[in-house]
Parts: structure tokens; sequence; C-alpha cells
């Protein structure tokens, strides 16, 4: 049972504590995947900062979801995703490609959202967007690893690809799931 709950309206929460964190950490996260020779403090930080999702999702259970909260964390999820995919972009470790296609859905979705949600519409995440995001950091934690091979960059691949098939088939699905504002519109 929760000792201290917060009301939706509610800014101030531990779950949103730890969610700003973990946007204020990015740069580091950034800076530690172009730094040659810090592929392995890149990736205990990315362990710890994709792991603190589960994190202030438990926070929020505990104490109480607010509005911000369910803006806030998957925005955050999508910073880190996509800032630590650019970086690996410019290391020279991903393609510009699939990262372009992951991060145009992620900006068009999240449009879409703030947009709907000022009408009153919310387009809760289905389970399938949350597998999308663990696709989506898994992919990020193996193309940080420094780890080397074919059949390693062919994994790598695959899990990427799978990454930017869920993130398409989910911002289609958003979409379905709204399609009752976009005809009212």
């Amino acid at each position: 049972m929760a000792t201290n709950t917060f009301g939706p309206t509610a800014l101030a929460t531990p779950a949103n504590a730890v969610t700003m964190a973990r946007i204020v950490i990015l740069p580091v996260l950034v800076i530690l995947i172009l730094d040659e020779g810090s592929e392995w403090p890149a990736l205990a930080l990315w362990i710890v900062l994709a792991g603190s999702d589960c994190v202030d999702g438990w926070l929020a259970r505990r104490h109480g979801a607010t509005r911000s909260g369910a803006f806030l964390d998957p925005l955050a999820d999508k910073f880190l995703v996509i800032g630590a995919m650019v970086a690996l972009v410019a290391k020279g470790v991903l393609w510009w490609l699939p990262v372009a296609l992951m991060a145009v859905r992620e900006v068009a979705l999240s449009a879409y959202r703030s947009y709907v949600g000022r009408r009153g519409v919310s387009v809760p995440a289905r389970l399938q967007a949350k597998v999308k995001t663990w696709v989506q950091a898994v992919a990020v934690g193996l193309a940080i690893a420094p780890v080397s091979g074919d059949a390693y960059r062919a994994f790598l691949l695959v899990v990427l690809w799978a990454a930017v098939g869920l993130t398409l088939v989910t911002g289609a699905q958003y979409l379905w799931d709204g399609r009752k504002v976009i005809r009212a519109l």
C-alpha cells in the first residue's frame, strides 16, 4: 500500500524525478557513445537508463500516476533511444535509414498524441508499443557493446530492423486507435 499518493495533476513526484533524471543524463550517454574507448561505460549507463524506465513505472503505480508522467515517460524513452541512435549513426555504427524511420515516427506520433490530447482524447500505449520500446533498447545496447564479428553484426541488424518494423506497426496502431478524432477534425 502506498504511503504517499499523488493526484493526476501532480508534477513533483518520485516517478517524474526519475524520468527527468533520465533526460538530464542523456548528454553524458551521447558523449560516452562518441568517445572511442568508452563503449563499456556507455553500455553500463545505457543499461541503467533503459532499466530505470521500469523504476519510474513502478513508482508511478505505487504513488499514483499523473498526466505529466504519462506525457514525460514516453518522451524520455524517445529522447533516449533516438539520442543514442543518432550518436551511433554519427559514430558510423548504425546506418541512418532505420534511425531516420524510427525518429520520424516518434516525432510524428508525439505530435499526434499531443494534438489529440488537447482535444480530450487519450490514445494509450498498447502492449506492442511497450515491446517496441524494449526492442529499440536492446538494439541500442547491442550497437553500443564493443563486440564484433559477422554473426554479431547480423544479429544486431535483425534486432534493429525488428525495432523499425515494430515502430512503424505501432505508429499505424496509434493512428487507427485515434481514427475517431481524425474523422471529427
